[in-house]
């Protein structure tokens, strides 16, 4: 048996083989361990609490925490302003934009049974942005839109991943992991064309869309949490209850059969789940690219490959990775910022290097 659930150390007891009256234990998958878990929250609150204290404008970390819960603090009014409507809502959403990618992320790489898999791998980042640029350069021409720009890339991003999941289907190969990666490529690369089109169209939209395709943080508030919250909930909801039947798919669709599962309806569903969160994420933020490569593979390098281990754990990281990578756009070159998706690139460009290296000499051995 092959796969994260052997590799996070289930066995059978007496080398495999049961006596006579005396049958095999069941196989046992690693657990999530107290202390990870212990790491996992440290990590969330220590980048929320740089997050939130750490820019032009200091902040002491106890004043803000005695702020937040309601408590007298020694914030004068412009510093509570800026705690509370601009740095808690901005560390709030990369908390939960950047949990959703890692999440969706780790998802994706399950049923695909590929480390290199990420959220933006059917189209969504795509669909997005063909659905923003619509938004953008028809403003800018005076035509009417009936959509905000977030609401435009959460449907662009649903639509493309439908057509991918329609022309994977369309193939032949239903359940053909290879078909839908193969249709993701092509729906990306059309829409993608798309989008050039209409910015070649419309020039003085170039610098607007481009800002918004590179990720940023920058006008979060309240209302973005709110937009984002539901959407991220249900798809983590959907993925942390499937993580177990995740490592069962983990050894083969036909070991998954004989042991009840059925493989197809599996990854129907984590992908319907995994692309809702990332339109979701994606609608709030832009595109922020690595993140759902970069942090679900650390785990699976430091922590185990069990998917009941990788996908909580890929949340609480996630959430803190964004929120650190967010305090340093914000902070590198102040009081200008630099595109998040740019710094995310900049970790995430040699950590794939990497990730294939390792990936090609364990097929290789």
């Amino acid at each position: 048996m092959t796969g994260p659930w052997a590799a996070a150390g289930g066995r059978r007891g007496g080398g495999g083989r049961s006596s006579p009256g005396h049958p095999a234990p069941e196989l046992r998958p690693a657990r999530l361990r107290p202390g990870w878990v212990l790491a996992g929250i440290a990590a969330v609150v220590a980048a929320a609490l740089l997050g939130v204290t750490v820019g032009p404008v200091r902040i002491g970390a106890a004043d803000a925490l005695r702020s937040v819960v309601g408590l007298p603090s020694g914030l004068d009014p412009l510093q509570r302003a800026i705690l509370h409507e601009l740095r808690l809502p901005r560390v709030v959403l990369g908390l939960l934009v950047g949990g959703t990618l890692s999440l969706c992320g780790a998802g994706y790489q399950a049923v695909f049974r590929n480390p290199l898999a990420d959220p933006y791998l059917l189209g969504a980042a795509a669909g997005a942005g063909l659905g923003v640029t619509l938004v953008i350069t028809g403003a800018a021409a005076g035509a009417p839109v009936p959509l905000s720009a977030p609401v435009a890339a959460f449907a662009g991003s649903l639509a493309a991943v439908a057509l991918t999941w329609l022309l994977g289907a369309a193939s032949g190969a239903r359940g053909s992991t290879a078909a839908l990666i193969l249709a993701g490529v092509a729906v990306g690369a059309f829409l993608t064309a798309l989008q050039t089109f209409l910015q070649q169209r419309d020039v003085d939209t170039i610098r607007t869309v481009y800002s918004w395709i590179l990720g940023r943080l920058s006008t979060a508030g309240w209302r973005d949490v709110a937009v984002v919250t539901p959407y991220a909930a249900a798809a983590a909801t959907v993925l942390l209850v499937r993580r177990r039947v995740l490592d069962v798919l983990a050894v083969g669709d036909d070991e998954a059969a004989t042991l009840g599962v059925h493989p197809t309806r599996v990854r129907v569903v984590v992908v319907a789940a995994a692309s809702l969160g990332t339109a979701a994420a994606v609608s709030v933020s832009g595109l922020i690219g690595f993140v759902g490569i970069i942090v679900p593979h650390t785990v699976r390098l430091l922590a185990g490959t069990s998917n009941r281990v990788v996908l909580p754990l890929s949340v609480m990281f996630g959430g803190s990775f964004l929120c650190l990578t967010d305090l340093l756009a914000r902070t590198l070159i102040a009081p200008a910022e630099i595109p998040i998706g740019v710094v995310t690139a900049f970790f995430g460009a040699p950590f794939f290097v990497l990730v294939l290296r390792t990936s090609r000499r364990g097929v290789g051995g």
